[in-house]
């Protein structure tokens, strides 16, 4: 009976969310309520799990998140992508516009959001492709299959923070194994979209000129200023976990040790990653961190991450307080699915009601009581879990989903060539991370 409303459950967010058009975290919220009651949860178990959830998950990334987006935000208005675009540009070439419009949405979306990065790079993206003779079609689905790579498996973006948080997975590991998944993925993103999206053709017809490309790149930040907001975070995250993974007893009481694990604490790398950020204005005005400036419109659209983080953390906390683990576990005893049971819990939630964040916190609440009888007991298996859900979250863009809009509407695609082309490349880019942390998980 539990599983059976557990399966409710989940069918009652993706009806709220996807049917109904209500709010992720009403949706969360009401689906944890109807678990918790349907269930016969005492009531003071109830609001403890609702308190310690919500409270615990944002006590953990709720600043990170927050300090993301802002990152994101003076990248994005200083003109910090375009600059970072124009140095991908210059390694790849110009010829090269698929694998360089890959490339570039891969990295700016690790502090910008997917639909926000394909928004301020599509115009650059219909002057190089118009310049090349190529279809919009193929660099449009390169350039948004880039920018969801890191959406689903890089720190610090939202979901896959929120899931390292809910499964209390290392970050830095998280980042580590994200990064070289979501590489492979990336060069099967470069495939799919020029042998396979770059064959329907769909003209650019750029709105901005060559010209007006290049003014808004000499209006920029330097490219070395541009990248160091992002780069500085990742190298001090990922560095405090290999430094941690391999430490001896000797070592862990050096202050060396102490002082890199502080400044490696995704918290801390985040803040210098903001004060890095800070640099990039030509002028650093007060009204930018007004209310009305930069930093308020950031926070404002951080406070919809958070709230569905939050949400999500209170249905992992009911979930794990339900004794639901131990019915499960006992349920696949014997059966050993390994990634292939949350990738595919992920990918069903994801193509059910479309957002991938909500797809990632749902999953992850889900495994979090199963982590000990599935065996992701040490920190290498709970990362590769964070990544095996981020891969699932990929699987399948559709109707319902913001991004699929975004790269159609702004491409000229109708709806059936979206799904030929965007909802393909989403399927047979998720799928081959899967299968690559499938062997890896085999080898560790």
């Amino acid at each position: 009976m539990i599983l059976i409303l557990l399966v409710a459950s989940v069918a009652l967010i993706i009806l709220l969310t996807a049917k109904l058009n209500v709010h992720p975290f009403l949706a969360l919220l009401l689906a944890s309520f109807f678990f918790a009651l349907t269930t016969g949860m005492p009531f003071d178990l109830i609001l403890s799990s609702i308190e310690e959830g919500f409270g615990g998950t944002l006590g953990k990334i709720g600043l990170v998140i927050l300090l993301g987006v802002v990152i994101g935000a003076f990248l994005e208005n200083t003109g910090g992508a375009y600059k970072m675009a124009a140095v991908v540009l210059h390694l790849i070439g110009r010829k090269n516009v698929h694998a360089a419009m890959g490339i570039i949405g891969y990295i700016v979306s690790i502090p910008v959001f997917a639909d926000s990065g394909f928004i301020i790079l599509n115009p650059l993206n219909k002057s190089l492709s118009k310049k090349s003779k190529l279809s919009i079609a193929g660099t449009g689905v390169a350039l948004m299959l880039g920018l969801m790579l890191t959406h689903v498996l890089v720190p610090p973006t939202p979901g896959p923070i929120a899931a390292a948080g809910i499964l209390e997975a290392d970050i830095g590991l998280v980042m580590l194994l994200g990064l070289g998944i979501s590489l492979f993925g990336l060069i099967v993103a470069i495939i799919f979209s020029k042998k396979i999206a770059g064959k329907t053709y769909i003209d650019p017809n750029p709105e901005l000129s060559e010209a007006d490309i290049e003014k808004k790149m000499a209006e920029a930040p330097n490219a070395f200023r541009s990248f160091l907001p992002i780069l500085v975070p990742i190298l001090l995250i990922v560095g405090k976990s290999l430094i941690t993974f391999f430490a001896n007893e000797a070592m862990t009481s050096s202050f060396l040790f102490q002082l890199i694990s502080f400044v490696g604490s995704p918290l801390i790398a985040l803040i210098i990653g903001m004060l890095l950020a800070f640099t990039l204005p030509k002028k650093l005005n007060q009204s930018l961190f007004s209310e009305s400036g930069w930093v308020g419109k950031a926070f404002l659209s951080a406070s919809t991450i958070l709230l569905i983080t939050g949400a999500g953390g209170i249905f992992g906390k009911i979930l794990q307080n339900s004794g639901i683990g131990a019915v499960i576990a006992d349920l696949f005893d014997g059966i050993s699915m390994g990634i292939w049971l949350p990738f595919l819990l992920t990918a069903s939630i994801k193509s059910a009601q479309g957002s991938s964040t909500v797809a990632l916190i749902t999953s992850a609440s889900i495994m979090a009581p199963l982590m000990s009888s599935m065996g992701f007991d040490t920190e290498l298996q709970k990362a590769l879990l964070v990544v095996t859900i981020g891969a699932g979250g990929l699987v399948v863009s559709h109707a319902n989903d913001s991004a699929f809009w975004v790269v159609t509407q702004l491409t000229g695609m109708d709806v059936k060539t979206g799904y030929k082309l965007y909802s393909l490349g989403t399927f047979a880019v998720g799928l081959s991370c899967a299968l690559l942390i499938f062997m890896l998980s085999l080898a560790l």
